[in-house]
């Protein structure tokens, strides 16, 4: 019978704990869902719990109306939060194996950013001195999260752009960040910041990424 019970935990099959909290540390119901949420003692990944703001969902006029922001802009916004999050993390924390963000739009998975260490006390670090801190205006949330295999819970058919259930799908939409990008924050350690250049008029072209009021003022 154990062994029985390990084998189906947190699978569909479980009738006590809940699947979706163990592949994606999220669950709709919240403290509602009639199955267990074990959260974890100990682990590789935290999550900051609603910290990215999409501006495609936010944006409005001083009237009240909807505020056209073009995709462009969306991934320029986004990837500077992306880079601005993982750099502070991955300095004041350790180094980070793998960060993702979700794009959904249910309330228990929108905007949460996952974060996964290389060391587990790193994470519990991140966790204890992040929480209570302010990001952009809000508060932080941070917490343990159970999930360590994000091939578990992103939506596949979102990544080949077949999800027909949108922004309230139950697995995570997990929203790219540009190449460049990518092969400027992966593969490092920790590293220290760079010291201001000194202004000549002109960026380097890989960095003219126009940075918005929210980024300026984002420290944790």
């Amino acid at each position: 019978m154990a062994e029985y019970l390990a084998s189906i935990f947190g699978t569909e099959k479980d009738k006590v704990n809940c699947s979706f909290y163990f592949k994606i540390g999220a669950c709709r119901h919240g403290d509602r869902c009639s199955r267990l949420h074990n959260k974890p003692t100990f682990s590789q990944t935290i999550v900051l719990l609603n910290l990215y703001r999409n501006p495609q969902n936010t944006a409005q006029t001083a009237d009240g109306s909807h505020c056209h922001v073009s995709d462009v802009e969306v991934q320029e916004h986004y990837d500077n939060f992306f880079e601005e999050v993982f750099t502070e993390l991955q300095e004041k924390y350790g180094e980070i194996e793998e960060m993702n963000v979700c794009d959904n739009l249910g309330d228990h998975l929108v905007g949460n950013v996952y974060v996964k260490f290389r060391r587990e006390e790193d994470a519990e670090r991140a966790v204890v001195e992040l929480n209570n801190r302010w990001f952009n205006g809000q508060a932080v949330h941070a917490e343990l999260s159970p999930v360590t295999d994000f091939r578990e819970s992103c939506c596949r058919q979102y990544e080949m752009g077949e999800c027909t259930r949108g922004g309230f799908c139950n697995f995570m939409h997990l929203r790219p960040i540009s190449r460049d990008l990518r092969r400027q924050l992966y593969g490092r350690g920790p590293r220290r910041r760079s010291p201001p250049r000194p202004h000549t008029g002109h960026r380097p072209r890989e960095r003219n990424r126009r940075r918005s009021p929210d980024h300026r003022h984002g420290r944790f």
